[in-house]
Parts: structure tokens; C-alpha cells; sequence
């Protein structure tokens, strides 16, 4: 998979991601102990390269890191979570189901 610089945007709540002049994203709302991912936007350029998939692991790993539960509105990143639900089901808030 390939690896794509991302940095997170807080002045904007969400992460980006730049390639070929276009921003690929994720919305989040953070709380003290939880982060809230609530949009992901792939623009029609940039799909078919990895770039979803490597905004969503960068945002749960994000959340690891930072001892963060995640509640993932988002239906993108909560269908990333279920493929690799071994990797990334712990960080589920309690009483949230993917």
C-alpha cells in the first residue's frame, strides 16, 4: 500500500491528505477521550489509489497513539474498521458496533 504524507489539520478538525493538488480528508471531533470520525472525502482523481485506505489507517493509528477511543460515523472508516477488525476493533468506544 502506498505510503502518502498526511498531516492533521486541527485549525480544520480533520486530516489531510495532498496529492496532485488535490486534498483528500477526514473530519473528526475530539474529546478527551475519544475521537469522533464523522467524513472521509476522496476526490474522484485520487480514488482507486490507496488513498481512503491510507487516510484510515493513519487516523485509527492516530487514535491508538493517543489513547483515544473511536466512534466512527463515518461510513468509510467504519467499513475500513470491519475489514481489519483485528487490528482496529479494541479501539471501538464502548458500546459502539462496527
Amino acid at each position: 500500500m502506498a505510503d502518502y504524507p498526511i498531516r492533521n489539520n486541527p485549525e480544520k478538525k480533520r486530516f489531510e491528505l495532498s496529492l496532485d493538488g488535490r486534498i483528500a480528508f477526514v473530519d473528526y471531533i475530539l474529546l478527551p477521550t475519544r475521537i469522533i470520525y464523522t467524513h472521509t472525502d476522496v476526490p474522484p482523481a485520487l480514488e482507486g489509489r490507496g488513498v481512503g485506505s491510507a487516510l484510515a489507517r493513519h487516523v485509527l493509528d492516530f487514535a491508538r497513539e493517543q489513547g483515544l477511543s473511536v466512534q466512527p460515523l463515518c461510513p468509510f472508516i467504519a467499513s475500513y474498521m470491519r475489514r481489519h477488525r483485528e487490528e482496529y476493533e479494541d479501539l471501538l468506544a464502548p458500546g459502539f458496533r462496527i
